[in-house]
């Protein structure tokens, strides 16, 4: 018991724990002009990019508001042309500053990585498709489960009353790791916001779930009313990123907590539940709390391609297979025990 209480304990208090460094490069003067003279001239020293060149006919013509809006394609050419300026504006400023010995600066929230065949993060990519590939699995065989082995009430409604919950949770997660990897793979600003909004969309409710869970909540009125304020939080954040300010030091304490707040309520149940798989939640709780403590003390990316964040997205791979196995348990259990209290009501 004390175990539980001294991680909840740490996780809570880590996210005040001062994060430093969350984008210094971007605001080096010489890295600002030299992305400024890339996205007009296209070039780099000889380095040029014929995605920066925008023809005639991709330029909006004056007239009615729907008329100034630019086209897909042209929008599509500047954010690639912006994509490549500040990528090898940032390999020009690393070299100068690995010259000096300094140490590596992270640029708009995110390490100098190299690319591979394109990809501008490969390892957080790759990882990051494989957490998708399987909270898919995990999705599916919990689907499986729940309609086609185990008891159903009338109309074919579950007696697990989480099922419609964990369905969300599968959709939020499918959605949240399919985003990073097509971040991971090329940086855009709209991909990166899908990508944050995504990731905060999935924990603010894996938090709602938590606590839904934990607190056995059944009443259809108190699962709305407990998870309003939360929903409120996250949509205001969600509105401040996108319409004013991309704050990654700020979204990555938000992450945090909230992240926080759902360990520490899975630690707290599984340490006073008689749950039959509460072992496979202490065993996530652990790792997961050891795995977020790399988002925190962050490190530069080894030989260019793996760093904290790829190691973090890789442990959490295996983690997500345990994570369905007990959401799997939970509902195999819980019907069991509906099952026996209606036999014994009869």
């Amino acid at each position: 018991m004390l175990n539980c209480y001294v991680i909840a304990f740490i996780l809570v208090f880590s996210p005040f724990i001062a994060i430093s460094n969350a984008s210094a490069g971007d605001a080096d003067p010489r890295y600002r002009n030299c992305v400024e003279q890339c996205e007009e001239s296209g070039c780099i020293g000889k380095r040029c990019f014929p995605n920066c060149k925008i023809s005639a006919d991709e330029v909006p013509v004056v007239g009615p508001p729907w008329g100034m809006v630019e086209p897909l394609y042209a929008r599509w050419k500047k954010g690639h042309c912006k994509s490549n300026c500040q990528y090898y504006c940032m390999l020009n400023r690393e070299k100068e500053r690995e010259l000096l010995n300094k140490d590596p600066e992270k640029y708009h929230g995110k390490w100098p990585f190299k690319r591979i065949y394109g990809i501008q993060d490969p390892a957080s990519m790759v990882f990051s498709s494989l957490n998708l590939v399987m909270h898919f699995h995990g999705w599916m065989s919990f689907f499986t489960l729940i309609y086609n082995k185990l008891p159903l009430k009338a109309r074919k409604r579950p007696y697990y009353e989480y099922a419609s919950l964990w369905h969300i949770y599968g959709l939020l997660s499918l959605n949240s790791w399919f985003w990073s990897a097509i971040f991971h793979s090329r940086y855009c600003e709209l991909i990166e916001k899908l990508d944050y909004f995504s990731a905060v969309a999935l924990l603010g409710y894996s938090l709602i779930l938590a606590i839904l869970r934990s607190f056995n909540v059944k009443d259809e009125a108190t699962r709305v009313m407990i998870p309003a304020p939360l929903i409120s939080f996250v949509a205001t954040h969600i509105m401040y990123l996108n319409f004013f300010k991309l704050d990654h030091e700020w979204n990555l304490k938000v992450c945090l907590s909230m992240t926080v707040g759902q360990l520490a309520t899975w630690a707290i149940w599984g340490d006073f539940s008689h749950h039959p798989s509460r072992w496979k939640i202490r065993f996530v709780v652990l790792i997961s709390g050891l795995a977020m403590c790399l988002q925190i003390y962050d490190f530069p990316p080894y030989e260019g391609l793996l760093d904290a964040q790829a190691l973090r997205h890789a442990i959490t791979v295996p983690l997500t297979y345990l994570w369905w196995s007990f959401i799997r348990d939970d509902a195999t259990f819980l019907t069991s025990e509906r099952l026996k209290n209606s036999k014994k009501s009869k």
